[in-house]
């Protein structure tokens, strides 16, 4: 990764397209229907996410979004706040490398906290956009995730 610097000022890297210490944060809810979707269209023949008594063989009692599934509502969120226009200002975001760890199951219609914080950004020259560390998760209980997520993103300005 090309980490080199410019003299491009700092306050454009804090200002405008990324924040250091940004933080975002959104509720969501996922239905059996919509986990049973989600297995079928990613090709998930995984029985956990189809078939309750499956589920209850294998001590979660119900069907449970597929890790992909919690991995794909994250980096969804992720990519639609950081390539938004919404506050003025034009931005184009790109996935550079993700991670999960997948720590518990997401059943069926039970509240899910997605969440983001951006911990390090820096400008970089040959990409001409700012690369961002950001770390993640997926919780249904408050402080126990069932998803950690760490990543870098490229977020650039949308209007050159």
């Amino acid at each position: 990764m090309d980490t080199r610097t410019t003299d491009r000022p700092s306050t454009e890297l804090r200002t405008g397209l990324i924040t250091l210490g940004e933080a975002i944060a959104k509720l969501v809810r996922v239905s059996r229907e919509e986990i049973v979707a989600f297995a079928g269209m990613s090709h998930d023949a995984n029985p956990l996410h189809r078939d309750t008594q499956a589920a209850q063989r294998a001590r979660f009692g119900e069907i449970i979004a597929s890790g992909q599934h919690t991995a794909a509502m994250l980096m969804g969120f992720l990519a639609s706040h950081f390539s938004r226009s919404d506050d003025g200002v034009r931005r184009e975001m790109l996935c550079l490398n993700m991670n999960f760890a997948f720590k518990g199951p997401v059943f069926a219609d039970q509240d899910v906290t997605l969440a983001w914080k951006v911990n390090a950004t820096q400008w970089n020259t040959k990409l001409q956009g700012v690369l961002a560390h950001l770390d993640g998760s997926a919780a249904v209980v408050p402080g126990k995730p069932a998803v950690i997520a760490r990543g870098t993103i490229l977020v650039k300005d949308g209007q050159s």
